[in-house]
């Protein structure tokens, strides 16, 4: 396992790819959605979310600059 910090700023860009490792993010600020092939969701601080390896996801309409904890397993490939 390895863990992480990402973050956005408001009306930024997500232009992450997918990953060959789970996820597990922690919202510590900030709003937006998030977009996976099961629909969008909107996000605020103190949600967690979880992005299978593989998946297609992105946080987008960052309405705020966006903070989170990620969580990644096994540890991160750097892909």
């Amino acid at each position: 396992m390895s863990v992480g910090t990402y973050s956005i700023p408001a009306g930024g860009v997500d232009d992450q790819a997918p990953h060959h490792e789970e996820e597990i993010y922690v919202v510590t600020a900030g709003r937006a959605t998030i977009v996976t092939p099961g629909g969008a969701e909107l996000i605020e601080p103190g949600d967690v979310l979880f992005v299978a390896a593989e998946e297609e996801h992105r946080f987008v309409d960052i309405t705020e600059d966006l903070a989170l904890l990620v969580f990644f397993a096994p540890p991160y490939s750097g892909r």
